[in-house]
């Protein structure tokens, strides 16, 4: 079995760091094959451009989605994005540890999925959600915050953390290019406790990754509800 963990912040922040290390170190006891993509230590470049394709299929008008099937199909994407595609094709399991900035991911790692979830290989036309490109696979995310637990949930400040707020990275991102995305780990008030408590933290953290087989696994849409325009059958049929 094979793992790749796609990490997304500095070595300053020692909690996610932490979860990193954690987090490969219990895969590779359980029998995985760990790589390690951390974006910050190689400097990765998040913003999508032109220099992206070293070959055109239209040099005037730019449709990035279009030119990635090019540049896939021709072996001429950018080397960056070809390093980063490779090890995420040959995975069963992804795994993302990051922070959470702004009722979202950090801005690296957005750019990562940008440029690295190709159209054409991951998603494109009806290849989403449950027959998405990477569909077989399993993802899961360990993040940590500020805030305190009571501020998310149905009643919480914040309203539903992975269904709401996230909502977006776990079923618009992970579950649209097919993933069977695992219930994530959240490290709830992290800058503001002690070391006893984020040592207590990343104990339960081991605890979840070593119980990954059964891990809850998020809902995604069912593209069996919807007909071949994508248009709820519901209101086909009424």
């Amino acid at each position: 079995m094979k793992a790749h963990l796609v990490h997304a912040h500095s070595e300053g922040d020692s909690f996610v760091t932490a979860m990193k290390t954690v987090i490969a170190s219990q895969l590779e006891a359980d029998g995985y094959e760990v790589t390690i993509s951390d974006l910050y230590a190689k400097q990765f470049n998040p913003v999508a451009s032109p220099a992206d394709f070293g070959s055109r299929r239209d040099d005037e008008r730019l449709v990035y989605a279009l030119e990635q099937r090019h540049g896939y199909e021709s072996g001429t994407l950018a080397p960056d994005i070809l390093e980063e595609i490779e090890p995420v094709l040959a995975a069963d399991l992804l795994v993302f540890t990051f922070p959470i900035y702004w009722f979202g991911a950090p801005a690296i790692l957005k750019g990562w999925f940008d440029r690295v979830m190709l159209s054409g290989v991951c998603y494109g036309g009806k290849r989403l959600y449950g027959r998405g490109g990477l569909a077989g696979k399993r993802s899961f995310a360990a993040m940590s915050l500020g805030g305190r637990e009571n501020m998310f949930g149905a009643q919480g400040v914040h309203g539903e953390l992975v269904t709401g707020m996230m909502r977006h990275f776990f079923q618009g991102t992970l579950g649209y290019v097919g993933t069977s995305v695992l219930e994530p780990f959240v490290g709830y008030n992290v800058p503001y406790i002690g070391e006893p408590a984020r040592a207590a933290l990343l104990d339960d953290l081991r605890g979840v990754v070593a119980q990954i087989d059964r891990r809850l696994v998020l809902a995604v849409p069912d593209l069996n509800a919807f007909d071949d325009r994508l248009a709820p059958l519901a209101s086909v049929e009424a």
